[in-house]
């Protein structure tokens, strides 16, 4: 046999191998099953029909966005806290609301409460460019991070004030608010883009409501979709909003 015949072979066997092995390294993948149930039983069933949002929750590894303590828990149907009195929201919750806003790839989104980065890293599979604003340094610096870690480049945090949004960047064709004020901010409405379209929980604890909002013509339009429970909207005294 010649000499390259057995490089040949020999290269040919390690791509095998190498494939071998990241086969049983996905198929060993613990919570793949797990967010495979969440997406049918918890998001299809539910209605949410949105193929790209369903392929990101599919994707996105929602135990690494919380606590250690919490991991085993991180697909189950409820939100869970993240430190800070913050909450990650409940996987529907979160595939509702994306899905509501029927993203485009060359959309531009404003997140308000970056929290530990879940959201974020949804948007960030559909669209090109995502801008995400935390009231709380530690949790947006450690979302940060993990944006990082899993090669998220499309995502800026901004650790500031979500009620004033992000003026540099407007105006925004998405805007998705993850916490709730008493009333819609008057300076998310002007950095929205004509054409743009808004979701944002409004109202006091057991009293709010998840509006969607569309700019058309200079004007809002806004509808509610779904009686929801969110942490307050708060300034950076802790006041809430």
């Amino acid at each position: 046999m010649k000499i390259s015949q057995i490089i040949l072979m020999n290269f040919s066997m390690c791509i095998i191998l190498l494939t071998s092995c990241y086969s049983q390294d996905y198929n060993n993948d613990s919570f793949a099953k797990k967010r495979e149930r969440m997406v049918l039983e918890q998001i299809e069933l539910r209605g949410v029909n949105d193929k790209t949002v369903l392929k990101a929750m599919r994707k996105i590894p929602r135990h690494k966005f919380v606590p250690d303590i919490y991991i085993d828990h991180a697909y189950k149907d409820y939100p869970l806290p993240i430190g800070e009195g913050q909450t990650i929201s409940q996987p529907y919750i979160v595939a509702f609301m994306t899905a509501a806003l029927k993203l485009e790839r060359s959309d531009k989104v404003l997140e308000i409460g970056t929290g530990s980065g879940y959201q974020a890293a949804i948007l960030a599979e559909i669209c090109d460019s995502v801008y995400s604003i935390e009231i709380f340094e530690s949790l947006g610096t450690t979302a940060a991070k993990l944006f990082s870690t899993l090669h998220y480049e499309n995502i800026k945090v901004k650790i500031g004030d979500g009620y004033k949004g992000w003026p540099e960047f407007s105006p925004f064709d998405v805007i998705i608010v993850t916490c709730s004020p008493s009333e819609i901010p008057q300076a998310l409405i002007d950095q929205l883009k004509e054409g743009g379209r808004m979701i944002i929980p409004v109202g006091r604890k057991n009293n709010q409501k998840l509006i969607l909002l569309k700019k058309k013509n200079g004007k809002i339009k806004q509808h509610t979709v779904l009686p929801v429970r969110f942490v307050p909207m708060i300034n950076e005294s802790g006041e809430e909003y």
